[in-house]
């Protein structure tokens, strides 16, 4: 089937065997072949999904989880969590990715999972997050290792929006009888079926977050540490990977940080090999390596608040009660983000960025956007703050909340916060504060 994918600078006649892959062309051997569940109609919109010219090594993972979509290889979705998410995997089905499709997301209307159905029903005044944009929680994690990237922190797996399907993903009747009828139509009558622009299920928009292996859950060796000390150097380390989730925990204000959706990757020491110059008794202790440790900051899909939260729930973040919040902010962390974070044209690219991802949710409303960004400026102002008093994370997370609105009357790009920019506080306080 002949697909029309419009990009930025062209557009291109592909032919695809998947959702919407990178651009490729393939051949059919008959004419009249069936196509593949997964083949898609033209994308609308301003650029091609799953086309990322900017980063051909991504693309790729993506088309693997395409081609192995299209072979049949089924996603696994997760029993955790009170929404929609699958492992995808590529042709050798290793796993790949974690993909989260919008309309599966906690309060999504396909909804895999009864929890928030049940939320919903029983307890209607506390359903959902009213700080939050609804149904937004794929550009959340998206926008999550945007700005993980941006500010060279590191701790965010690489996660982009893509578009996928696979009989696996949850469906409505209607979607799931169109796609039949018209595979029906297309293999008994092809002269009729040759016009339907989409043969298969339709594509689903998610974020796709590339997978990490061999972490657990951040509670499982936080327990173990309380009980076996960490090695100075290792917990050194811990410590410059630890502030770097609370920078950025603080700037996309994220209101789901526990210590089960963020993940360490612990590696005991081990011992090496002496080389054949060395001497058993002279080089004793340099046959064992440092324990390796690593982070990995998952789950921000409740995070870029329009409004800090003043109602039910403060959300905080549990990290706030570890032992490594309470150790000033190091030097390190210093001189990564201060000099980015004081140039405001570094903060506006920040933002910029942060609206190209956003603007191309069929959903999005520039003035709510603009209260989003209003809130993570007023983080970064106290962040900048707290970094050049070296304060603590704990000490952070205590300074007034804030919100910087640019004026009205500003034009164009100019960037000086003193002059384009007015500040306020919240006029209210959440009723729970420890919840």
């Amino acid at each position: 089937m002949m697909t029309e994918v419009r990009s930025t600078d062209s557009v291109t006649i592909i032919e695809k065997d998947s959702v919407n892959g990178s651009e490729c062309s393939t051949h059919r051997n008959s004419k009249h072949e069936a196509p593949k569940v997964g083949e898609y109609e033209a994308i609308s919109g301003p650029i091609g999904y799953n086309s990322f010219p900017n980063d051909p090594d991504f693309a790729a993972l993506v088309r693997d989880v395409e081609v192995a979509l299209d072979s049949g290889l089924k996603p696994q979705l997760s029993p955790k969590g009170t929404s929609g998410c699958y492992f995808v995997k590529d042709k050798n089905q290793k796993i790949i990715a974690v993909f989260k499709p919008k309309d599966e997301e906690p309060y999504g209307k396909l909804n895999p999972k009864w929890t928030k159905w049940m939320h919903k029903l029983c307890c209607p005044c506390c359903f959902g997050r009213s700080c939050l944009v609804p149904n937004q929680g794929y550009l959340s994690e998206a926008g999550a290792s945007l700005v993980d990237e941006k500010l060279g922190l590191g701790v965010v797996p690489k996660t982009k929006v893509v578009r996928l399907a696979s009989e696996t993903f949850n469906y409505s009747a209607i979607d799931r009888a169109k796609a039949r009828t018209k595979r029906n139509i297309y293999n008994r009558v092809p002269i009729v079926g040759k016009h339907f622009n989409r043969i298969g299920l339709p594509p689903k928009t998610g974020s796709f977050q590339l997978f990490v292996n061999g972490f657990k859950d951040a509670d499982y060796w936080l327990r173990r540490f309380d009980n076996e000390a960490l090695p100075e150097s290792t917990a050194k380390k811990f410590q410059l990977l630890f502030e770097r989730v609370v920078v950025l925990d603080y700037i996309i204000r994220n209101t789901d940080r526990g210590n089960d959706n963020w993940l360490i990757k612990y590696e005991p020491a081990s011992t090496k090999p002496l080389s054949p110059n060395q001497n058993d008794e002279d080089e004793e202790w340099s046959v064992v390596d440092n324990p390796e440790i690593a982070v990995a900051a998952i789950d921000n899909g409740l995070a870029f608040p329009y409004k800090h939260p003043d109602e039910w729930r403060a959300y905080p973040y549990h990290w706030a009660w570890l032992p490594q919040a309470k150790v000033p902010f190091s030097k390190e962390i210093q001189d990564l983000l201060l000099h980015n974070l004081e140039d405001s044209n570094f903060v506006q690219d920040l933002c910029d960025d942060i609206l190209e991802l956003f603007s191309h949710d069929k959903g999005f409303d520039r003035p709510t956007f603009e209260k989003q960004i209003a809130v993570m400026r007023g983080q970064i102002h106290n962040l900048i703050e707290a970094l050049k008093k070296q304060m603590s994370p704990v000490d952070l997370v205590k300074m007034p909340v804030l919100t910087l609105h640019r004026r009205r009357h500003t034009i164009g790009r100019t960037r000086a916060d003193s002059d384009n920019f007015m500040r306020s506080e919240p006029r209210r306080t959440p009723f729970f504060s420890w919840c």
